[in-house]
């Protein structure tokens, strides 16, 4: 069963998503399609398109506030005063960018286990055109070493002031072939993607 939302490690978040939905909400027109595919019980790892700063914005008020999200944040990060506080009482994760951060991944392993919600971009970096990219090896090691949820979620659209936008998200990827044939992490990170890039062509604004 997924962790209650209480005043603990997800207060501030709570508090937080509160904050950015009104900001988005006037920022933005943004359509929301897919929220029944949201489990509500066992873990999920969110898996999204990635082009702007934004992105987290948009996917803390697309998943419902009982299951409050994990998101990666930059080790620098956490040394800043007043931001390394609110990083870690929304529980945020810290990671080294560019390199191999064992920690991390131990620490988002273990936070699946205990069916919690983990946000990451497979592409590992934002888009500068928007136009979707080649995912990373690391989502598929997550999917393929976890038994949570693969919740995949296209965003469409430019974050311009008062600018239409889509969250998409789709049904969870099955990944039970994958894994009976011990396929690669590339293999499901490559799948992953490709539902990705699926939902996005078919609620594309220019179809």
């Amino acid at each position: 069963m997924s962790k209650p939302l209480n005043n603990g490690p997800f207060g501030m978040y709570r508090l937080a998503r509160g904050v950015v939905n009104v900001i988005q909400r006037f920022s933005f027109q943004v359509e929301f399609i897919g929220r029944e595919n949201v489990p509500m019980d066992g873990s999920i790892l969110v898996c999204s398109n990635h082009q702007s700063n934004w992105d987290p914005v948009l996917l803390a008020c697309a998943i419902p506030k009982q299951r409050p999200l994990r998101f990666f944040a930059k080790k620098e990060l956490f040394s800043v005063p007043v931001l390394k506080h609110i990083l870690k009482r929304a529980g945020q994760i810290p990671v080294s960018r560019g390199e191999g951060d064992r920690q991390a991944l131990r620490v988002v392993l273990q936070k699946l286990k205990e069916d919690e919600v983990i946000s990451i971009f497979p592409e590992g970096t934002r888009s500068k055109d928007g136009t979707l990219g080649k995912a990373q090896a690391g989502v598929g090691f997550f999917a393929m070493r976890s038994d949570a949820h693969i919740l995949p979620i296209a965003i469409i659209g430019k974050y311009k002031f008062r600018a239409k936008l889509r969250v998409v998200i789709g049904k969870p990827i099955d990944l039970s072939e994958l894994k009976a044939r011990k396929a690669s992490a590339q293999e499901a990170a490559d799948l992953i993607m490709d539902t990705i890039s699926e939902l996005y062509l078919k609620h594309s604004f220019t179809k």
